[in-house]
């Protein structure tokens, strides 16, 4: 499989959103009322609007009712479960409108992601606000992609040390939470010595797929639900990228897809305990 052709787990939850602005208080009088003048009294003082409530923001669904298991050594390519679960799995996000879109599709429909994010791409840092409540609440887990999508098996071992650790510096300092263990090697490149550098940072589960929307490139919005239909399935980890539109435009048909089949969307951290 090539590397950038798979997508991650579905998740739940609302963002924050800020109240609206309140009317001033009005002024004390400080001195006695003027006298009506020749064209009759004062106008009265208009009446002040009362404030428009402020937006009621989603509510957070619940997490999913899965049994959990204990997250296997090394490389991980699906959810070892029988039950009817699916990660969905966005990578890379060089599009930043793309990365808005994601994130608001999450925070509308509820489903549970996980993003393997490059911090390098400005979207991360742009909608950081927008992301963080469903971060906050588990709804989508941040995955390490490294900081700029170097294929790790053409690094030696500090500079796969130093890519995963700006990354995992980035995701630390700007949204609060520890994405170790999982990281994604980019392009899918990966070996023992590669999972040894990672391992020595606390990145000791690489977590690679079982089927990709194959978005890493352009693709037509056709080809890219042809492609979940084939790889949306129970205990699936599935790839796709934040890098094109054309995904952005069939998400209630994913969505809709995904219920059919009685599917429930995941993130890594809802089945694996570590």
């Amino acid at each position: 499989m090539e590397r950038r052709t798979f997508v991650a787990a579905i998740v739940a939850g609302g963002m924050s959103i800020g109240l609206a602005g309140c009317t001033p208080p009005s002024r004390i009088l400080t001195e006695a009322p003027r006298a009506a003048g020749p064209t009759g009294p004062p106008h009265p003082a208009p009446t002040p609007s009362p404030a428009a409530p402020a937006p009621v923001p989603p509510p957070v669904p619940p997490s999913p009712a899965v049994t959990k298991v204990p997250l296997p050594a090394g490389v991980i390519t699906g959810l070892p479960t029988s039950e009817p679960v699916l990660a969905w799995t966005v990578d890379d996000g060089s599009d930043a409108e793309v990365v808005r879109l994601y994130i608001e599709f999450a925070r509308t429909s509820g489903t549970r992601l996980t993003f393997f994010l490059n911090g390098s791409y400005p979207g991360w840092t742009e909608h950081a606000e927008l992301l963080k409540p469903l971060v906050a609440s588990g709804q989508v887990q941040l995955g390490n992609h490294t900081w700029s999508h170097a294929a790790l098996t053409h690094l030696d071992d500090a500079g796969i040390v130093a890519e995963l650790q700006r990354n995992h510096d980035f995701i630390v300092s700007t949204y609060g939470v520890d994405p170790r263990p999982y990281y994604r090697p980019p392009f899918g490149y990966r070996d023992r010595r590669t999972d040894a550098a990672a391992a020595s940072i606390g990145y000791t589960c690489p977590a690679m797929w079982y089927g990709s929307l194959a978005d890493s490139d352009l693709r037509s919005e056709q080809e890219i639900l042809g492609l979940a239909d084939r790889w949306f399935l129970p205990a699936h980890i599935v790839i796709g990228h934040l890098n094109f539109l054309p995904v952005t435009r069939v998400f209630p048909q994913l969505q809709q897809l995904i219920a059919d089949r009685g599917l429930i969307p995941v993130t890594l951290d809802d089945v694996f305990e570590h």
